[in-house]
């Protein structure tokens, strides 16, 4: 199956990381690291060159629209899917224009979000 994909995952809720570590790992993923706010996320992009990143859209300080773009600038093929609550329509839309892959709803269903990666990472 080659090797695992290794991911990137940007949340500023610790418990939402751990819920998103554990999917991935039960599911052949590699978490390739791990960030709390958008500084954080770009700066870990750049030094751990994952495949894909998963990218919560409301952090405080840099949202993740913000962080998308700057991820991308660096790595114009930079593979992000978003992850989004409720109510935040807008802010996917404006992400997916920005050239986000995919995202995922919160509450995160477990066989949904390794469809998303699965189909991000073609």
């Amino acid at each position: 199956m080659g090797p695992k994909k290794r991911i990137l995952v940007v949340d500023d809720a610790a418990f939402m990381r751990m819920m998103i570590r554990d999917i991935l790992t039960k599911n052949n993923f590699e978490v390739a690291g791990e960030a709390t706010n958008g500084e954080e996320a770009v700066s870990k992009y750049i030094e751990l060159k994952p495949d894909l990143v998963t990218l919560d859209i409301t952090m405080p300080g840099m949202d993740g629209v913000t962080v998308l773009k700057k991820i991308r600038q660096h790595d114009p093929y930079a593979r992000v899917v978003m992850c989004s609550a409720m109510g935040q329509q807008a802010m996917v839309v404006e992400a997916i224009q920005n050239g986000a892959k995919d995202f995922i709803n919160k509450p995160f269903h477990p066989q949904k979000v390794v469809e998303i990666l699965r189909r991000a990472l073609r």
